[in-house]
């Protein structure tokens, strides 16, 4: 009961922290908190696939960008869709959802296609699903760009309402933590944990690999649709570029510093490299203090963030946090046995 009851508690400081974010922070605090709860979802259904079951993709950016435009047409104006893509099919032009319904379909549409580019790349090991999920993200891009009467091409596409607020991404963000949980301390998960130790003795356990590798990638690319449809409606347009290289290796970043078998993991590495890319972004203006003047630094945010990448996988290659995992609730029969040099917080 107590476990039960600190659960409660912290998920209604959350939603406290949530509704008064905007009443008593200033706008920029309250973005960066946003904007952090997005990029939580995002890297922690990275982890799902990347930690939990050691299958190392480069594509999960192109989830969230499908998802971002999907969710962006669903909700499109009717008159702005007919002055921004006057191109549409008859029966995509005609429709206009709400933010809520526009988000679970992206949610919904990104694990089909999980499914279907799933099937036959999850039965890759090592290199070879890195870089086959690499192409994936590139023919994504390539899609988006050329898709002109879907996308508006390499052209930003605009005219999105901006419905993601603070609660609405840190209700998101729960939901996504709470739900992964259960998949990750479940015997699914712990079937998942065997095909990244040892494949061969997972098989020799009787555990299929194929559709547990499957199962966690669609479970993760469902919430990187979620999250690139937040995202979407956060920013209110972008375009193909927003989506590509650069939040690729942001998101790698931060779920390799926070611990890849680790969703508490994934939120701190968010956390850590957010917080860091701020302090560094406003630095780089350059500042005066007393008889200490430090001129303008343009791009020191970038080195000092890849410096601390290199440190990290030098010094402490499983992540600052590994496999430790913060919960608030009783350890059930499923929930991992710390292994040598971890724990369980």
């Amino acid at each position: 009961m107590r476990s039960v009851a600190r659960l409660v508690a912290a998920l209604a400081a959350l939603a406290l922290l949530s509704w008064l974010g905007p009443r008593a922070l200033p706008d920029y605090f309250v973005r960066v908190l946003t904007v952090m709860a997005i990029n939580v979802i995002l890297v922690a259904s990275l982890g799902l696939s990347n930690g939990f079951t050691g299958v190392f993709s480069l594509g999960h950016v192109g989830f969230v960008a499908l998802g971002a435009y999907s969710s962006g047409i669903l909700t499109l104006e009717l008159a702005k869709k007919g002055a921004y893509l006057p191109d549409l099919p008859v029966w995509l032009a005609g429709v206009q959802l709400g933010f809520l319904p526009a988000t679970l379909l992206a949610g919904v549409l990104c694990a089909a296609v999980g499914l279907v580019v799933g099937a036959p790349l999850m039965r890759l090991n090592g290199n070879y699903v890195s870089v086959a999920m690499l192409g994936f993200l590139i023919i994504v891009n390539v899609v988006l760009v050329n898709a002109d009467t879907l996308t508006r091409g390499a052209r930003t596409f605009t005219g999105i309402d901006t419905s993601t607020t603070l609660p609405w991404a840190v209700g998101w963000m729960v939901l996504t933590l709470i739900l992964l949980s259960r998949v990750a301390y479940s015997a699914f998960g712990r079937a998942m944990r065997a095909t990244r130790e040892d494949v061969i003795a997972a098989q020799g356990a009787g555990i299929f690999i194929l559709p547990t590798r499957l199962g966690a990638f669609v479970i993760g690319a469902f919430f990187a649709g979620v999250g690139g449809a937040l995202y979407a409606h956060y920013l209110g347009s972008f375009s193909p570029a927003t989506f590509y290289f650069s939040l690729m290796v942001t998101q790698l970043a931060m779920l390799v510093v926070g611990g890849q078998g680790s969703l508490t993991g994934a939120a701190v590495g968010v956390v850590l490299v957010t917080l860091l890319s701020e302090v560094l972004r406003n630095l780089e203006r350059g500042f005066s203090l007393g008889a200490l003047t430090l001129p303008p630094l343009y791009g020191v945010s970038q080195v000092v963030l890849g410096m601390l990448f290199i440190l990290v996988m030098v010094y402490r290659p499983q992540g600052l946090l590994g496999d430790a995992e913060l919960t608030l609730v009783e350890r059930g029969p499923d929930f991992p046995a710390a292994r040598s040099g971890q724990e369980v917080l």
